[in-house]
């Protein structure tokens, strides 16, 4: 059931933690038990994608992953039950099987279910909300080990006040999804030249039920992502193609970091060549991308009216000041919504993302990143890397507050409140 006095890592390597033990309970009285018992800080586990520090503790890793799969679905109504240990790959062939579909995704499915609630993940799409705003229905050991459960038509309030879970309400066991039917998708991919995009960024992001946009630095050129429904077949299938691209990348930025005429040259020549590109496939097939290089990421969530000003600021900064940066900048948009702790509360978001190779020190870059997106109203990824603390978060979430004091009734006794976890919520010891 534990491991004893061992090492924790994320993903990428940027966290790492000597815990007492990692527990992984079988079943709820198991859970129990650990909750109750176990060595504080309790730590909740997905698949440790997160690049901020959300699991470390000097206490207890609790891993979820025995509460997975299918408990069970509703035809009529489209929805599915399964446990917050489930994988999000695991989760797309389940529903697959069950003839539903996600309504979106974002194009990573390693994470758990529990671990993407609790950092707002999210796909693409102004029309899209994130994994949160599917929830029906939570179930949840709280932090004395009762169990509570919120249904959508009962506890709305409660849904949205804990939905973005950050593993403080307690843990997170079982939900309930709303879905869709079973869906395929058209990919479009296609270059276009940087201030075309620039220029025509809201309309372009707004015309599809999903875009995307990948600008590579010194490309003067950017990739658009569209997806779109369709009622054409096709059997497309992820291939590695993207992480060959990103490996020349790097190659060009090792051998002319400081020849930057001639690497914006080879780029952008390049990728103004490359021709159109059309797929059709299933819904999970056509939303996931094969990451394999490792890297340390800062996403922030911004006024969609920021997006094309906060954009040039960053592509600018990228060229003049951090040449060894080289992979693509990702800008996606988020639909508004009502969860507390949502970075995309009361507002449409455009999300910018930026990627620094994992064996390289971020730091510098991702301070001069994040000064151009707070300046410009953004909220950052609560699973990637960003320097808030509790005053910054309680001055840009409405309901902040309001979601501290729920977190206090529901964990009184601060099991799952780590140090990183006080500083960033401004909780007490």
């Amino acid at each position: 059931m534990a491991g004893e006095g061992v090492s924790w890592r994320n993903w990428s390597g940027s966290v790492e933690a000597e815990v007492q033990a990692i527990v992984r309970p079988a079943d709820e009285e198991q859970l129990r038990e650990t909750i109750q018992q176990a060595p504080s800080p309790l730590r909740l586990v997905g698949s440790g994608h997160s690049f901020t520090p959300l699991v470390a503790t000097s206490g207890t890793v609790v891993d979820l992953a025995a509460f997975s799969g299918l408990i069970g679905h509703d035809d009529v109504q489209t929805t599915a039950t399964v446990g917050a240990g489930t994988k999000l790959g695991q989760l797309t062939e389940l529903l697959a099987g069950l003839g539903q579909a996600l309504p979106n995704m974002g194009d990573i499915d390693k994470q758990t279910v529990g671990g993407a609630l609790a950092t707002a993940t999210h796909g693409s799409g102004l029309g899209l909300g994130a994994y949160h705003t599917q929830l029906r229905m939570m179930r949840f050991l709280d932090g004395r080990g009762a169990e509570r459960e919120f249904l959508v038509d009962r506890d709305q309030e409660m849904i949205e006040a804990t939905g973005v879970t950050l593993g403080v309400f307690g843990a997170l066991t079982a939900v309930t999804f709303q879905n869709v039917p079973r869906y395929n998708l058209r990919r479009k991919r296609s270059m276009q030249p940087l201030g075309q995009v620039l220029d025509n960024f809201e309309t372009l992001m707004a015309v599809h039920r999903s875009a995307e946009v990948f600008f590579v630095p010194f490309a003067r050129h950017a990739l658009i992502q569209t997806l779109d429904m369709t009622e054409e077949s096709g059997d497309f299938h992820m291939t590695s193609e993207d992480e060959a691209g990103l490996a020349t990348l790097k190659m060009l930025r090792t051998y002319l970091k400081w020849l930057p005429s001639l690497r914006r040259l080879l780029i952008g020549n390049a990728m103004a060549k490359l021709s159109d590109e059309e797929v059709v496939g299933e819904w999970m097939k056509i939303y996931v991308s094969d990451r394999q290089t490792k890297f340390n990421e800062m996403e922030y969530h911004l006024p969609f009216e920021e997006g094309s000003g906060a954009l040039t600021e960053i592509i600018t900064l990228i060229e003049k000041h951090f040449p060894q940066v080289y992979f693509p900048v990702e800008v996606r948009s988020v639909q508004a919504d009502k969860f507390w702790l949502s970075p995309f509360y009361s507002r449409d978001t455009c999300s910018i993302a930026v990627h620094h190779d994992a064996a390289e020190d971020p730091t510098a870059f991702f301070r001069a990143a994040e000064a151009i997106f707070r300046r410009r109203g953004g909220r950052p990824h609560w699973g990637k890397m960003h320097n808030l603390t509790a005053s910054d978060l309680a001055a840009s979430y409405p309901r902040f507050r309001d979601a501290m004091e729920v977190r206090r009734d529901l964990d009184p006794d601060n099991r799952f409140i780590s140090p990183y976890m006080a500083r960033l919520l401004g909780i007490a010891p």
